[in-house]
């Protein structure tokens, strides 16, 4: 097991939380739907990002490659950085900036999850969560959305599934940190 990942476990919980927390916040305020999303949308993708670097980087050397976490961290980080840059976009511009986000970062959740099988039990949340993020982007491309509200709560809808997905590789990741046990030191990869 990659000890590091799971040592790391409350990044993924924290990050899923996040997640959570955002779509419930968009599901209160839907009378300021778009104005909450655009601001919302831009902190938690720029936050998403760091964390999602945080994760890449904490391992120690010898670790299982994370290029994808790094891959996911910048597209993050530029997504939101974008958004809160530019909060004149229109709607459809923003629907489309969302739709390609959530696609990009979840071919690369799944790539990290198919890379981290071999790691940890259950990567296959992060794939999971990766193959609902390119749905999401592809139901985003192809669905006519007649308001803002509607795309509004298919995000936060998103947002709470993808959330409850990563939470539960994060908790799962802690039960394994914990039961350290079962992995003695010496099957840490070198």
């Amino acid at each position: 097991m990659d000890i590091s990942l799971a040592r790391n476990w409350w990044l993924f919980a924290l990050r899923g939380g996040l997640a959570i927390l955002f779509g419930i916040l968009v599901f209160f305020w839907p009378e300021a739907a778009w104005i909450f999303v655009v601001a919302s949308f831009g902190a938690y993708a720029l936050v998403d990002g760091i964390f999602a670097l945080v994760s890449a980087f904490s391992g120690q050397r010898g670790d299982t490659p994370r290029w994808a976490l790094v891959l996911e961290g910048i597209i993050g980080l530029l997504a939101g950085i974008g958004t809160l840059v530019y909060p004149g976009l229109t709607a459809f511009a923003l629907l489309l900036f969302i739709a390609y986000w959530s696609i990009a970062t979840g071919i690369m959740q799944v790539i990290a999850a198919v890379r981290f099988s071999r790691a940890i039990p259950n990567a296959w949340l992060l794939g999971l969560g990766g193959v609902l993020s390119v749905v999401f982007g592809i139901a985003l491309l192809l669905m006519p959305v007649e308001g803002a509200l509607a795309v509004a709560w298919l995000i936060g809808a998103y947002s709470i599934a993808f959330g409850v997905l990563l939470s539960a590789l994060g908790l799962h990741l802690r039960s394994l940190y914990h039961d350290r046990s079962r992995y003695p030191a010496s099957s840490a990869p070198a």
